[in-house]
């Protein structure tokens, strides 16, 4: 399973990038706006700072909704560095607009997607990714483990090759629980992904071991 960072912070996407498990990032315009990104030049700025810290695979949300703005918008991205994935909503001309990047080799994520007919749609158009929100149907008592559970049965059934993003991670319990029922992807914030490094015994087992050691070379 692929692990991608949640955020447009670049000194977490370096941690992220050092702990050696990094394969890419996510960003959307909230994440860009909470770290006091704005202006169409500076972003366009960040997007090429995080490019050149991760290897690849990182999703710049379009913030268009029609067709030929879409279009404009997601070439323009494209542009920017081939580790670029244009991120799409999952709208009417969204849609249509996956279908021609794809027909031009152009890598897309799907985003905003809460069902598994969206998900179809979305590999129908050729997609690489769709991005499930997991935490925002968790919110309205909605299991959001369900629906990665869904599309992963309907893409295994018919072979899409469309890779199943779980996003809106709350935390290390939901990446465990998406590995188990087969996503490609996860992204997360750092706190979710190093959260996984933890657990009590763990903590306890190195105190005792460091303890006995200090014990046995006398200190």
């Amino acid at each position: 399973m692929k692990f991608f960072i949640d955020t447009a912070n670049l000194d977490q996407i370096r941690e992220a990038q050092d702990l050696g498990i990094l394969d890419g990032v996510t960003t959307n315009p909230s994440l860009m706006a909470k770290e006091g990104i704005t202006g169409e030049q500076n972003v366009i700025n960040h997007y090429k700072a995080i490019c050149d810290i991760v290897d690849n695979n990182v999703s710049a949300e379009v913030i268009s909704t029609t067709y030929d703005e879409i279009i404009k918008e997601g070439e323009a991205l494209a542009a920017l560095n081939p580790k670029i994935v244009v991120k799409v909503p999952m709208i009417k001309d969204g849609v249509k607009a996956i279908k021609y990047f794809s027909s031009k080799g152009i890598k897309t994520n799907c985003t905003l997607i809460f069902s598994a007919g969206q998900a179809l749609l979305a590999a129908k158009a050729g997609a690489t990714y769709v991005s499930p929100f997991l935490g925002r149907l968790d919110d309205i008592s909605s299991d959001g483990l369900v629906l990665i559970e869904d599309i992963r049965t309907i893409f295994d059934n018919y072979g899409y090759e469309t890779q199943i993003l779980a996003a809106s991670i709350r935390g290390p319990l939901h990446i465990v629980n998406c590995a188990k029922l087969g996503a490609d992807v996860i992204t997360a914030p750092l706190t979710a992904i190093v959260g996984l490094l933890k657990h009590p015994l763990t903590d306890s087992g190195l105190a005792t071991f460091l303890a006995d050691h200090a014990k046995a070379a006398g200190k």
